[in-house]
């Protein structure tokens, strides 16, 4: 399958991600809701290039869109908090693995927890948004599951809100509508990621900042 964007723009994009990726990591911040927010807005251009440049389509495989990149939050066992993971669910068992989740291109850390959120030099401190950054809730608006939400991107650019279980369902949950992600922190002040549905454009949302 031939994907909406060339190897050229695939490349220049990533390498345009890295640029901005290091001026951010070394660029300290002491509001934390705002670099939670900034963290999570680079980590879903991570998830989504990712997407891009590993196509996991295989018409041989009635459930290969259950391996599409996605970042999934959780919540921490005994009400601890809150976390989120970005993986390809390779086995399709519906729960993420450490060797299926993402390795953070700077830090070479996985972008991975598990519930009881705490901290491993070999993971990501940044998922761990309450630890972390006092995220005390996330509300995603265009959750299509039983938890607190997820986002999952195709290598044909489109995003879906849920993997379906069923066979051939590989256009099952794709977003038709901006998908916004709101992060509220113990002091009740919110942020704003938006993903766009037809181009899956990711931005901070100005007017609620």
């Amino acid at each position: 399958m031939k994907n909406s964007f060339s190897l050229l723009e695939l490349i220049f994009a990533i390498f345009l991600l890295i640029l901005i990726s290091s001026y951010f990591y070394f660029t300290p911040t002491n509001n934390k809701l705002q670099e939670a927010t900034k963290r999570i807005e680079l980590y879903l251009k991570q998830t989504r290039y990712q997407a891009l440049i590993d196509d996991k389509k295989n018409l041989s495989d009635n459930q290969w869109h259950k391996q599409r990149w996605t970042m999934k939050f959780f919540r921490c066992s005994n009400n601890s908090g809150l976390y989120y993971v970005i993986y390809s669910d390779t086995n399709k068992l519906g729960h993420p693995n450490e060797n299926e989740s993402l390795l953070d291109p700077l830090t070479k850390k996985r972008v991975y927890a598990t519930n009881s959120c705490e901290y491993n030099s070999k993971r990501s401190k940044y998922v761990l948004l309450t630890k972390e950054f006092d995220i005390v809730k996330v509300d995603i608006s265009c959750n299509s599951t039983d938890s607190l939400g997820q986002i999952s991107f195709g290598s044909d650019g489109k995003v879906y809100t849920k993997l379906s279980t069923k066979d051939n369902s590989f256009n099952e949950f794709e977003l038709k509508k901006r998908c916004e992600i709101k992060l509220i922190d113990k002091n009740l002040k919110e942020k704003t990621i938006f993903i766009e549905a037809k181009s899956g454009f990711i931005g901070l949302n100005k007017a609620k900042q």
